[in-house]
This record gives structure tokens, sequence and C-alpha cells, in this order.
């Protein structure tokens, strides 16, 4: 086949994946520095109809999540992927500590039960809301206005940082990882894309409409190639 000069060999071929951890432990510490992941199908799905998403991202995609977290103060999740998934936000596909598990849940949706409430591991644990948390909730709360239902992104991130959780990883759901894109607040976008086409059901990035083409997303992008076959696309958001 011949080589045109205008196509670049994606760098997984010089370099492992781990190259993209890199930005978040050179991050500025004056500043937040928030890193989002999405897991989808080749087709940008992230979930059936039903909302069945295991199995979609291979164990190389869920080591280098589980890398990230191991890399960051705090990972946030919404409250619909607390009550759907019931994730234990661990790190135990590799080496280090847990990051604190930070909730969004403006309504108090939040099953005391939940797994990521967890105090087994000693990993502090912190939900986010409009009112107080319920007593003998075994977790730190934080109050924040909410506009419209929702708790500005912006004010998350500040106020995690005033907390001391510096580098952030906004791991789910699709909904919650648009809102702070859309917000402005993600430094970088890990896309991990699997050869899977699902054909139906939920969607992955899903932000405010655009009218030209002029007004997209063009982040630099580095492309590695994992192990197994899964794709990771490495988007820096913000310079």
């Amino acid at each position: 086949m011949p080589h045109h000069s205008g196509i670049l060999p994606l760098r997984a071929a010089v370099e492992p994946a781990h190259a993209a951890l890199d930005p978040i432990f050179a991050a500025d510490p004056a500043r937040p520095f928030v890193v989002a992941q999405l897991g989808q199908s080749l087709d940008g799905r992230i979930a059936t109809v039903l909302g069945d998403s295991r199995g979609i991202n291979r164990g190389a995609a869920l080591d280098h999540l589980h890398r990230v977290r191991a890399a960051v103060d705090a990972v946030v999740i919404g409250v619909g992927t607390a009550v759907a998934d019931d994730p234990e936000l661990t790190v135990r596909r590799t080496s280090g500590r847990s990051p604190a598990r930070v909730i969004i849940d403006p309504r108090g949706r939040l099953p005391l039960g939940a797994r990521c409430l967890s105090s087994e591991d000693d990993v502090e644990c912190v939900v986010i809301s409009e009112g107080p948390s319920a007593p003998g909730s075994p977790h730190e709360a934080i109050q924040l206005d909410a506009v419209d239902g929702h708790i500005p992104p912006q004010a998350i991130v500040a106020a995690l940082f005033a907390r001391g959780y510096r580098r952030l990883l906004i791991e789910g759901g699709a909904a919650t990882v648009s809102a702070f894109i859309d917000a402005g607040a993600v430094d970088r976008l890990h896309v991990l894309v699997a050869p899977v086409i699902i054909g139906s059901g939920i969607s992955g990035l899903s932000l405010a409409p655009i009218g030209r083409l002029s007004a997209a997303l063009r982040p630099r992008t580095d492309v590695y190639v994992l192990a197994d076959g899964d794709v990771l696309f490495d988007c820096a958001l913000r310079a």
C-alpha cells in the first residue's frame, strides 16, 4: 500500500498508552485539572436500549481507566450512574490508592446502601447535593445551589478544589460528562472505543447544538491502539 504523507501513524506504534497519563501528573497544582472518560462502541453507543453496558470495552480499556483513577484525587459520577451501575470506583486492576468518590446527587436519590458509599476501604466519599444529607449518612456532604435542577459543573470543580481535590476524573455517565464538556470544565477527554457495532441504544456525548461545523470542537488528539484492539483517543480540550 503506498504511503500518503498526509496520513499520520498511530502513536501506539511508538509509545504506550501510559503516555496519556502524563498531562495528569504534570498538571499545574495551582488550578484544578479535570479529565473525563467515556467508553463506547464504534457507532458511538455506551449501552443497549435496555441499558446493558458491561462488556463494551475490554480488559485493556478497563486497565487504562483504573490507571486514570489511580492518578487523580477524586472520581466523579452522576447519581444516575450510581443507581444504575452501583460501581465500586476502585483501582483493583492496577496499583495505587483508590481516589475519593464524588457523587452528584441534586435531589437526594442515592441509596444509603450504594457500594460507592462503603467505608470499608477508608476511601473518602463526598455527595454533592442541593439540600443537606440525611442524618447518619456515611459521607461528607457539599451543598451547592442547583440551576434548573442541575448543579453547575464549574461550581462542583471549584468546591472540590477548595477541599484539596486537585485532579478530578469525570467518569460518568454520558450526560454528566457532556455537561462538564459543555461548561468548558474539562481539560482532557479520554474516549475508549471498542470494535463493536451495537446499532441502537444509548448514545455517548450529547452537547449543546451547533449550526455550523466551524463551531465544533476540534481538539488536538493522540491515538493509541490498546493491546486487545480497543482504541484510546486522548483529546486535549484545553491547552
